[in-house]
């Protein structure tokens, strides 16, 4: 078990006379393989905030107005997580017709990933490997090794498509490519964001975005940036892409500064310190096939055939 000390502060001026509207996904989420404890919010101005939790996924949601003027928000917990670990070899693709239904939207393409551009690419890249573990993991290398990580290098409308032109990018652009070139193979990615470890080699804590990819009945954890440690990722939000996970989401006139994130990593006896591992990592419950005759998919399924999409006029 890892346990994680969380800060998250941000500041903000709003220049409305009449205040902002703000929705804010900063909460970590409560799931089967992480706990929350201990937490504590403050709010500079006497606001009472709104938190709604999506059931799916366990990401909580905050809305509030803030008034004019100096707005800062510290949040504070301890996160406790219990990695579900497996053995990479083990893990097999799902076909289409075993996933259940609420893993369907993972396959389709999304404003940021458009996986259905880049069906060739991924094809004549991927679509000869062994379905499972290995090839998602191939995946993921091909990134790496093509996308250069240069800060500041994309906008707020960077999608997979123009990672894959411009082969510079930030962790979302680099999760981007890899969710839609994961699901151009019909296999189902999303994105899942949070916080990271501050390793000293990999420089300070700070938000991330890294990828999860449904294999064996379960979201496994990948990070195809590279630029953290998956074993000390907090998961805060779950979504399509960036747009569903942003961190913040601001309705009015404000100035943002920069996010200070703090997060450390208990030594306690009897907990782990967050390191790179050979196992496949998960942080949430599995969502198992239905138990309608695809209990037996596993090593049954040979290279994905393409996927034609019918849309009306």
């Amino acid at each position: 078990m890892v346990q994680i000390a969380l800060e998250l502060t941000l500041e903000y001026d709003v220049k409305h006379p009449e205040g902002a509207d703000f929705v804010f996904n900063i909460h970590p989420a409560v799931t089967a393989h992480q706990a929350v404890r201990d937490e504590r919010l403050s709010i500079s101005q006497s606001i009472v905030p709104q938190v709604a939790v999506e059931s799916g996924t366990g990401s909580r949601f905050m809305r509030l107005h803030a008034n004019a003027g100096p707005f800062i928000l510290h949040y504070a917990s301890t996160v406790a997580i219990d990695h579900h670990m497996a053995e990479p070899d083990t893990l097999v693709e799902v076909p289409v017709r075993c996933l259940p239904l609420e893993v369907m939207p993972y396959v389709y393409p999304s404003r940021y990933c458009e996986s259905d551009r880049l069906l060739k690419l991924a094809f004549g890249e991927f679509g000869h490997l062994w379905p499972g573990y290995s090839r998602v993991l191939a995946v993921q290398h091909w990134v790496q090794d093509r996308v250069s990580f240069v800060s500041n290098t994309s906008t707020s409308t960077t999608s997979a498509l123009d990672t894959v032109l411009d082969r510079v990018g930030v962790c979302r652009d680099f999760a981007h490519l890899m969710i839609a070139l994961c699901r151009a193979l019909n296999i189902p990615a999303r994105i899942a964001t949070g916080t990271d470890f501050g390793a000293e080699a990999l420089g300070p804590s700070d938000f991330h975005a890294y990828v999860e990819v449904y294999l064996s009945g379960r979201w496994y954890l990948f990070d195809p940036s590279g630029t953290g440690i998956p074993m000390g990722f907090v998961r805060i939000g779950t979504g399509r892409d960036a747009a569903d996970v942003a961190y913040a989401t601001i309705f009015g006139s404000v100035e943002s500064k920069a996010p200070v994130v703090r997060a450390t990593a208990s030594a306690a006896a009897g907990l782990d310190v967050p390191r790179h591992c050979r196992e496949a990592l998960s942080t949430v419950a599995a969502a198992p096939v239905p138990d309608d005759g695809c209990a037996q998919f596993a090593g049954a399924t040979g290279p994905s055939d393409a996927v034609a999409r019918q849309l009306p006029n």
